[in-house]
């Protein structure tokens, strides 16, 4: 019997492979771009059984952190937050030590030099990364139930509170890039930390609320989806990027996705699930595919509130003229990336893809011109700081960017 034909196995939720023959369709161009191969059987059962498993690390710690004031043992958030800031109170409990000792205990395997350069490859893409982790990786995965009826359960359906947590995830991105950024006193290592905890309360509230239906879904917050976010930032990105014209070398990629393995170790992905070759990731990206849901209501309701809160955000220049704008240039290059499947899973209409012409012009000079020059990687590590700022005002104007903040006591 062939892996397509195997019936689901009791231990899957009902969502894994429930539109299979979906998933090869929307993945058939990446499948013949990388020369990949069809999962095996052991493959998509894996990725089945891990939407059902946690980072275990993480909820030992939540499991601390809720037990009753007073109590022998329990920690909390302050105590977190001291931690988290590299000054472990002298009576910390337990649990908050194992949690730390495990996450600063960096593995052999990572290669800081290799870090650096990967984060100076992910900052001079600008705008470009803006554009695909946004079109192509965020709205792109409401095509799939599961991840996005989780951000309606959590609240993110209005327009503010979608870009408000865009907004967090660009922060969070942009503080991975920087200089050091991924060293144990650098802000992409505390917030990737941070948001680790977060992912655990997340699966701890659901549990004890009951709000989430664990049968069909498998885990709010699971292994296979937590891989499958990582690959975006990194597979995905790196084909993104691609399609908008911007060159990338074997070595660049290496080395992006060098950092991203990093990041993905440090925020709970299964080892076996991290990867250094660009190729080996969209390989599980495929397989992830395949075992995916159907689009539900949820994803045209959360593309639709993004589109539409393009009005709302904060532009320095001609708010009016620049938010319709900045909404047309949405929807072309939804068009392009999605194509006219995409456009009607998410309930938004056909679109002209001119936005993907003008970024090809954009890059093919920034890129594969000045960028070569002596000075081009200073000139694009400009455009991506301008980026950045543009970005991180657009979200939150003169106020200050922050991650969520933590449901704990």
């Amino acid at each position: 019997m062939t892996a397509a034909l195997q019936p689901r196995r009791s231990d899957h939720p009902r969502r894994h492979r429930a539109a299979e023959s979906r998933g090869r369709s929307i993945g058939r161009a990446l499948r013949l771009y990388m020369r990949l191969r069809e999962p095996t059987a052991a493959e998509l059962d894996a990725v089945g059984r891990r939407l059902l498993t946690r980072d275990e690390t993480a909820a030992a710690l939540v499991r601390a952190m809720r037990l009753p004031a007073g109590t022998d043992g329990r920690v909390t958030m302050r105590q977190f937050e001291h931690a988290l800031a590299g000054a472990m109170p002298e009576t910390a409990p337990a649990a908050l030590r194992e949690f730390f000792r495990h996450v600063e205990d960096t593995p052999d395997w990572v290669d800081r030099e290799l870090c650096e350069r990967g984060a100076g490859v992910y900052r001079r893409l600008g705008q470009n990364a803006n554009d695909v982790l946004l079109q192509l990786s965020l709205i792109g995965g409401y095509r799939f139930g599961g991840p996005a009826d989780l951000l309606v359960a959590t609240g993110g359906l209005t327009g503010s509170t979608a870009m408000r947590r865009l907004g967090e995830t660009q922060t969070w991105g942009i503080a991975v890039g920087r200089p050091g950024g991924m060293e144990r006193s650098g802000e992409g290592w505390r917030l990737t930390v941070h948001v680790r905890l977060m992912h655990a309360l997340v699966n701890e509230s659901f549990e004890r609320n009951g709000r989430w239906d664990h049968e069909h879904w498998g885990l709010p917050i699971n292994q296979s989806d937590l891989a499958a976010t990582l690959s975006l930032f990194s597979g995905t990105l790196l084909m993104g990027v691609r399609a908008l014209g911007v060159p990338v070398s074997q070595e660049d990629s290496r080395a992006m996705m060098h950092l991203w393995k990093y990041v993905g170790w440090l925020i709970g992905v299964d080892d076996d699930w991290l990867f250094d070759a660009e190729r080996d990731q969209h390989q599980l990206s495929y397989a992830i595919l395949l075992s995916q849901s159907d689009v539900t209501p949820a994803g045209a309701a959360l593309t639709t509130a993004i589109v539409e809160a393009q009005r709302d955000l904060h532009y320095r220049w001609l708010p009016g003229p620049a938010a319709r704008y900045s909404r047309l240039r949405l929807l072309s290059m939804l068009q392009a990336f999605l194509g006219l499947r995409g456009m009607r899973d998410l309930g938004q209409r056909p679109a002209i893809p001119w936005a993907v012409g003008v970024a090809w012009i954009r890059n093919t000079l920034n890129h594969r011109i000045i960028g070569r020059a002596p000075f081009g990687e200073r000139y694009l590590e400009f455009l991506g700081r301008r980026a950045s700022d543009r970005a991180r005002f657009r979200h939150f104007g003169t106020t200050a960017a922050e991650i969520g903040r933590l449901d704990g006591r």
